[in-house]
């Protein structure tokens, strides 16, 4: 006879298939979020060009001009200027007038040039490995029509930079998956390295990243410059970003997975041999069965503790420092490495990607751990929970300096793209680590089995298995070779001559013995309740993921407020008027509206001034006073006072308004709607 395992119940089985659709709904739901994602806005950004947008010019410059908030890579094609025809007359000899902190590069033009309008296109690549991009026109003399249109598409936009930015969160994903599960291993389920899911897990995790990183490669100079898929075979493309430091940090990881290829080698060869063959003989490692005394067994067990120490050690410490390299590809080329103090932020940005992939990709391991492996360790649940832990802890500091660091200021928190995902990927942190709270709480009553103290090590496998799992009861005459219990030699032979039939009994056997061994690993509530809450970690940490990943794409929050300051400041072009437009609300009723002022010429010496008073909807206001001041705050100039007299209802001017000096002034504007509602407006324009 046969001992067959009771049938699963109906609610397990759909409990086990809902694992693979929840799966793919993630996978669906991360897919929408790329699809929904905006366009990627990049670290450095243009603040200022000469001659500005929509500028006309007496004469042709010599050169134009272009200033960013950081550093960027360009070329002699990064700058192009093209006439009404669109025929380009810039030299294409790229001009490094950058000083000091100010970032600026030129382009000279070719002389005598007609009047009309120019288009200037320019494309870059920031130093955290971000393509910027944009385009704007001036004229000379007077405007003109012109057969040249402003590119629509921005660099890092289209389907290229879709497929970029997946490829970029399957190579987060699989770092974290790789690292965090060689980790589990080591520190806390040595045993595991015996197990055949681990080993899948660890080994897709690389294939992963390995293959997001090609493709990465690949898509570099289509992401970064044309969009089109079919530049990623341009041999000339591929060399241009071999040259830069974003092509060097992928091939460097490409490097350095070659090296973690040698790590998982020795993890699941030498160093699982050793768990594999320990215990499977029925014997104890101290116990002689070969004949030997124990003394001699004895001896030999110490040797083999000390060579599994001495392996263990060696591959700690060379796990640590490829996870490490890894790690540092992307400090060195993105985020980190740009902006205030990156020469910590480099080592803080390692620190936290090695912290969140042990405890991101630990929780992985410890879920196929859960679902797959039906022995695993009381005391391997109880080790993760304390790596788990301190993985948090350093993960709160650097994430806690980072935030500092890319945004800067509460209104940045707020105001900007960066700072309300952040927001966002800290409430995902906080409810992953309320869901590890109860996930600990189920870590807890697992420790609390019997027989098993806290000092427990890898020697009480053997018990924690039989404690865990409960091995199908079958008849002596039943093994795997036969598949079945038939104990008369007649049916044995039958089944010899029968290979096909054996072969079908042996799987049907497999199959009872594996659906025997799964129901008891479900009916023990302790562990069914921890997986449920380790699935729901995974989960959320799958979206926590997506967001970081878009969040390393999006310009910081305090690069973003310096482009907005920079931004509130109007340049004057020579004989040009300066126009400005500031709203208003003084707080009481029919309070809302906006001025509208116009310097003509804009330039030192004496200019005249007008300024318009509008409603909300476009209409005349007629305000009961109105007062204008200029300052020059650097040579401590100021305020001039101005009185406009009023032209015409909502209509004010004055003449002879003389700036003394060039540079920044700002304008205030006092605006009172009422005998007690006033209000003053300011901004900043460049004379001169």
């Amino acid at each position: 006879m046969t001992a067959t395992a009771p049938t699963p119940s109906t609610a397990r089985v759909r409990a086990t298939a809902l694992l693979p659709r929840l799966t793919l709904v993630l996978a669906a739901l991360l897919a929408a979020f790329f699809a929904a994602a905006a366009p990627a806005s990049a670290h450095a950004a243009l603040t200022a060009s000469d001659p500005t947008d929509g500028a006309v010019v007496a004469t042709a410059p010599a050169q134009i001009t272009l200033s960013f908030s950081e550093g960027v890579a360009m070329n002699g094609d990064s700058i192009r200027v093209l006439d009404p025809r669109g025929k380009r007359v810039d030299t294409g000899e790229l001009r490094d007038l950058c000083s000091g902190n100010l970032i600026r590069y030129g382009t000279a033009l070719r002389p005598g040039l007609p009047d009309g309008t120019y288009t200037v296109a320019w494309q870059a690549i920031s130093a955290d490995s971000h393509p910027v991009s944009g385009a704007f026109t001036f004229s000379i003399g007077a405007p003109s029509e012109t057969d040249v249109s402003l590119p629509s598409r921005t660099a890092g936009d289209g389907p290229v930079a879709v497929a970029y930015g997946i490829a970029r969160y399957v190579a987060y994903a699989g770092f974290a998956v790789l690292v965090g599960a060689a980790a589990f291993i080591l520190l806390c389920w040595r045993r595991g390295a015996a197990q055949r899911p681990m080993q899948r897990l660890v080994v897709r995790a690389w294939v992963a990243l390995t293959v997001a990183t090609l493709v990465m490669l690949l898509l570099r100079n289509p992401y970064t410059g044309s969009g089109n898929f079919a530049d990623a075979f341009d041999l000339s493309g591929l060399k241009a970003v071999l040259e830069t430091k974003s092509g060097a940090s992928l091939v460097s990881r490409l490097l350095l997975l070659g090296a973690a290829a040698l790590f998982i080698t020795v993890l699941f060869g030498s160093y699982a041999r050793r768990h594999t063959s320990a215990g499977t003989d029925g014997t104890d490692d101290k116990g002689g069965t070969d004949g030997t005394d124990g003394t001699d067994a004895s001896v030999a067990s110490e040797e083999d503790a000390k060579g599994e120490s001495d392996l263990v050690f060696g591959l700690g410490i060379g796990g640590t420092v490829v996870a490490g390299g890894i790690a540092a590809t992307w400090a060195l080329s993105e985020h980190a490495s740009t902006g205030i103090q990156p020469a910590l932020a480099m080592p803080v940005d390692i620190l936290h990607l090695l912290a969140v992939a042990v405890w991101l990709g630990g929780l992985t391991a410890l879920l196929v751990a859960l679902h797959k492996v039906p022995g695993i360790e009381r005391t391997a649940i109880r080790r993760f929970s304390t790596v788990a832990f301190t993985s948090v802890v350093v993960l709160a500091c650097t994430g806690a300096y980072q935030s500092w660091r890319q945004v800067g200021s509460w209104s940045a928190l707020t105001g900007t793209d960066y700072g309300r995902l952040l927001l966002v990927k800290i409430g995902l942190v906080g409810l992953v680590v309320a869901i590890a709270y109860t996930s600990r709480k189920w870590t807890a009553r697992l420790a609390g089995g019997p027989g098993e103290s806290e000092g427990e090590g890898e020697g009480k496998d053997a018990s924690d298995v039989s404690r865990e799992t409960s091995p199908v009861t079958v008849t002596p005459a039943t093994t795997a070779g036969s598949g079945a219990g038939i104990s008369d030699s007649g049916a044995s032979g039958t089944l010899a001559s029968d290979p096909r039939r054996a072969a079908q009994l042996a799987r049907q056997s497999a199959a009872r013995r594996t659906a025997r061994e799964k129901q008891v690993r479900d009916a023990d509530p302790d562990r069914a309740g921890l997986r449920r809450s380790v699935l729901a970690e995974a989960g959320v940490a799958v979206v926590l993921l997506a967001v970081t990943t878009i969040l390393t794409s999006t310009e910081p929050g305090r690069a973003a407020e310096l482009e907005a300051g920079r931004g509130s400041t109007a340049t004057a072009v020579p004989d040009r008027a300066v126009k400005v437009t500031l709203p208003f609300d003084t707080g009481g009723q029919n309070g809302k509206g906006s001025v509208r002022l116009q310097l003509d010429p804009g330039r030192v010496g004496a200019n005249t001034l007008h300024v318009w008073a509008e409603t909300p909807d476009g209409k005349p206001l007629d305000l009961p006073e109105l007062r204008v001041s200029f300052t020059l705050e650097a040579k401590e100039i100021g305020p001039l006072p101005v009185l406009p007299e009023r032209a015409a209802p909502g209509h004010w001017t004055a003449s002879g308004v003389q700036l003394p000096l060039t540079g920044d002034w700002r304008i205030d504007v006092t605006v009172r709607t009422s005998d007690i509602d006033q209000t003053t407006v300011q901004k900043n324009v460049k004379i001169g």
